[in-house]
């Protein structure tokens, strides 16, 4: 079974930072664009960031500068660090499959359970 795992989220000051992790398994990870998304409370899913097979990194307008997503293909993991966070940072997170490239999508993907961060002031 496709399973991604997000892990890493928690409870942090404004100004602080956080990495989170997915980790993936039943896939060739090193053939797939991986996707970062949250859900804040009570708004829309919304992008966050995307890393390509090949090494290229995509970020929303509220990411760049602070966030930079990565990959470990030995690892077979996915990571976001997150820096200079604030409340409005406050979400659940999600990983998810990006096929057939970050910028192109023709399905639904596969998605991890997400993982909540939280964000005080």
């Amino acid at each position: 079974e496709v399973q991604l795992q997000a892990s890493g989220g928690g409870l942090v000051q404004a100004g602080g930072s956080l990495i989170l992790s997915c980790a993936a398994s039943g896939i060739t990870f090193e053939s797939y664009d991986i996707g970062w998304f949250r859900q804040p409370p009570g708004k829309e899913r919304e992008g966050v960031a995307c890393v390509s097979s090949s090494g290229r990194s995509y970020y929303a307008d509220s990411a760049k500068g602070r966030f930079a997503v990565s990959s470990d293909n030995a690892k077979k993991t996915v990571s976001l660090q997150m820096n200079s966070l604030k409340p409005e940072d406050t979400a659940v997170y999600y990983c998810a499959t990006r096929a057939p490239t970050c910028t192109v999508v023709t399905g639904d993907g596969y998605w991890g359970q997400g993982t909540l961060v939280t964000v005080s002031s």
